[in-house]
């Protein structure tokens, strides 16, 4: 499943009100209707934290956190964040380069000699998926194998190099996973210490995040209160696959947070409370990204037209056993919808980004 899985999502506080666990579908709310829908739709459970521009919160749910036992979908409980792990990466980045550490048009070469075999392809372009690099993601087993296989960075690389280059860098876009594991070494090269510390250091700590967290080596389970994370088995039965080595995902998606705590990050890194100036108008420069209509991708960061006028930023992230969907606007509107099971169709993954989308547009 991992093969199919992994990330696809990317083609494709203030005053709370207390919400149900479980929300009815005739609810005149768009958010709780939405959730509710989702549910009917066959995800196990969704949970959404909505801010408006007052600063007002919602914490919502549906559906249930643990099929087994009826356990209800905890408010705003930690679920693994997949892709959106990519944005905390680039950030890292755009601070070495603010450093002067880094240059976004350098070769990899510079930093990382002969790991891409001689090809010519730059800093920028494997933050914004330019690079031509294949998708390791593609090529590893599908089926559970590998749920408890430890991963090394390097193996992940082997795994896509071993492939042809989808297109000359520069030429063309295609989202890859591969590109954000050669972010992750030339992070630890240039600053000499672990991706994890960086991250806790330079983004964790700096936004003020309480719940979020990079998974250190053989660390399977999620450490804080949280739904149980479900796929789809041979039998058509859902499997409890919260329990697994995310190593697979490292760079590219091996994070865990709350929805509270990645709206927070987004929210802070579009006001500049992350990366100077110079540096956040390099990670908002973007191109057209086949991921949804009207979809543009920067250095780790996506915009998001919305319904309603005006573009929201964030990201998204696909692991076995959750989605996310995070968008957040300047004028301090921000949502974060998590459901506990990967789409199976394009049509529930649209679903899902709808709900974002009401959100922000309800108010």
């Amino acid at each position: 499943m991992l093969k199919r899985l992994a990330f696809v999502s990317a083609a494709l506080a203030a005053t709370v009100f207390a919400a149900q666990p479980a929300v009815a579908a005739t609810t005149q709310d768009p958010v709780r209707k939405d959730l509710a829908n989702l549910v009917a739709e066959g995800f196990p459970g969704a949970l959404a934290v909505v801010r408006d521009e007052h600063g007002r919160v919602r914490k919502l749910t549906a559906g249930v956190g643990d099929i087994a036992t009826g356990r209800p979908v905890p408010a705003d409980g930690q679920v693994r964040i997949g892709s959106n792990t990519k944005t905390f990466v680039a950030v890292v980045m755009l601070q070495l380069v603010a450093e002067h550490r880094v240059r976004l048009d350098d070769p990899v070469e510079k930093y990382l000699p002969g790991l891409l075999h001689g090809q010519r392809i730059t800093v920028r372009q494997i933050l914004q998926h330019t690079s031509g690099l294949p998708n390791y993601t593609e090529f590893l087993p599908d089926d559970l194998s590998v749920r408890y296989q430890h991963f090394e960075p390097h193996q992940l690389l082997d795994i896509a190099l071993a492939q042809p280059p989808v297109f000359p860098p520069g030429t063309s876009w295609a989202y890859s996973n591969t590109n954000y594991i050669v972010a992750g070494l030339i992070v630890e090269r240039v600053t000499g210490h672990t991706l994890e510390q960086q991250i806790d250091q330079r983004v964790i700590r700096k936004a003020g995040l309480r719940h979020t967290y990079f998974p250190v080596d053989g660390e399977t389970g999620i450490r804080e209160r949280h739904p149980e994370g479900y796929m789809t088995g041979e039998d058509g039965e859902l499997l409890d696959i919260t329990d697994l080595d995310p190593s697979w995902g490292w760079a590219a998606g091996q994070m865990i947070a709350t929805p509270s705590d990645l709206n927070a990050f987004f929210s802070a890194l579009i006001h500049g409370k992350l990366l100077p100036k110079a540096e956040l108008a390099e990670m908002e420069r973007t191109v057209p990204a086949d991921l949804f209509p009207g979809a543009r991708y920067g250095l780790g960061l996506i915009s998001f037209p919305l319904s309603c006028g005006g573009v929201a930023w964030g990201h998204g992230g696909d692991i076995p056993g959750y989605e996310t969907r995070t968008e957040v606007t300047m004028d301090g509107r921000a949502a974060t919808v998590a459901v506990t099971a990967m789409p199976q169709s394009e049509e529930a993954a649209m679903d899902v980004l709808g709900t974002v989308d009401d959100a922000l547009c309800e108010s």
